[in-house]
């Protein structure tokens, strides 16, 4: 493993975990927080949780655990290269979307919309709510008892007013700070993977071309190079080709982006990298790039007539689920109703609806309001 840089984050120098534990014997502290994450509830109900195509609707397309797969495959190469800890950098990407909801975007903003009363709802603190809480795995503590910069890192989004509920995590929010550059990093790397890997699964599912991706800028420049090396290569074999090349593109300009960003302000401390502006990014070329790629994605897959017809059955879904529990606290299991005594019966109902997986929010639907289902 390399050196790492003096900035980086590092297990001697953590802010620690809320309840002290002795030290791993045989791994590091971010090491045993990839594993407890990996070994937790809610990273297995990511397998049947909405990239953006509901799970039952093909075996191939990308679900929120191969999601946040790929994301920690590139977290993790980006973090090495830079001389950071990427055991820490997989640990955050691997965690980054345990709190969200069913059916993707659709699910979020449909339960955040029957949480507005009561606080709203937000996967990045939903995912904290669940590594610091919900989880129930060890006899010493609630949650996963994870190191502080992996909280700080799931911890993308935080208004300031929230941020002064979560004490010393939400202080950065309120005072302007930066986390981590491992944090910084999982940010870009969750980026680069939802736009080039929605590419692939649109692709697939017929719902948007390669004719009309030529138009993108990013896509035609690596497709042309494909197509020069590789004159008589298969049309699906073409897109994997092109989308390998994106993907090499966009690290590789990130990575020589960050470095030239960290030489120039030349930290020497983490608590350098927590005052300075964000270090981690494209070059000004890329930024422009990927902006023409997501606005494609955003008018030609997103709001693609049959993936907003999925949207809208989402959201019906998530509303009926939200009002049925929240209306009567009974309908809800054992463990949310001892919830719903502790915290607000709201906050119950929205832990039991998000960490439900697509075909479990469906089949509860169907049990509540289906004639003849029990």
């Amino acid at each position: 493993m390399p050196e790492l840089a003096p900035y980086a984050v590092d297990d001697a120098t953590s802010r620690g975990r809320i309840v002290a534990e002795p030290r791993p014997k045989a791994r590091s502290e971010f090491q045993r927080d990839r594993d407890r994450i990996v070994h937790s509830t809610a990273f297995r109900r990511l397998e049947y949780k909405t990239q953006v195509f509901v799970n039952h609707e093909g075996d191939l397309f990308r679900t929120r655990l191969t999601h946040s797969i790929e994301v920690a495959q590139i977290a993790r190469s980006i973090a090495r290269a830079l001389h950071l800890n990427d055991d820490l950098a997989e640990a955050i990407a691997l965690a980054h979307d345990l709190g969200h909801t069913p059916f993707g975007h659709a699910g979020q903003d449909a339960l955040n919309e029957c949480m507005q009363s009561h606080g709203g709802f937000e996967h990045n603190l939903q995912s904290l709510r669940i590594v610091d809480r919900l989880e129930e795995r060890y006899g010493a503590f609630d949650g996963l008892n994870l190191m502080f910069e992996t909280r700080e890192g799931i911890l993308k989004h935080c208004s300031p007013a929230r941020a002064r509920e979560l004490g010393e995590l939400g202080h950065r929010f309120v005072d302007g700070l930066r986390p981590s550059l491992e944090a910084q990093i999982c940010n870009l790397a969750d980026e680069i993977a939802y736009n080039n890997h929605d590419v692939d699964d649109g692709l697939r599912a017929g719902l948007i071309t390669v004719e009309q991706l030529e138009g993108v800028s990013l896509f035609r420049r690596h497709a042309a190079e494909v197509d020069q090396e590789f004159p008589r290569i298969a049309a699906r074999r073409r897109v994997h080709e092109t989308i390998r090349r994106m993907i090499d593109a966009q690290v590789t300009d990130l990575l020589a982006e960050s470095a030239r960003r960290i030489s120039e302000l030349a930290p020497k401390t983490l608590e350098d990298i927590h005052a300075a502006p964000p270090l981690v990014g494209f070059s000004r070329p890329m930024v422009a790039e990927n902006a023409a790629l997501k606005e494609f994605l955003r008018e030609h897959l997103y709001r693609h007539y049959q993936v907003l017809r999925m949207t809208t059955k989402a959201r019906l879904i998530i509303r009926d689920l939200f009002t049925a529990f929240t209306d009567d606290a009974r309908l809800l299991p054992p463990q949310y109703q001892a919830l719903a005594a502790v915290d607000s019966p709201a906050r119950a109902v929205a832990d039991y609806v998000a960490g439900m997986t697509d075909r479990y929010a469906m089949k509860e639907h169907r049990r509540l309001f289906a004639v003849g289902e029990i």
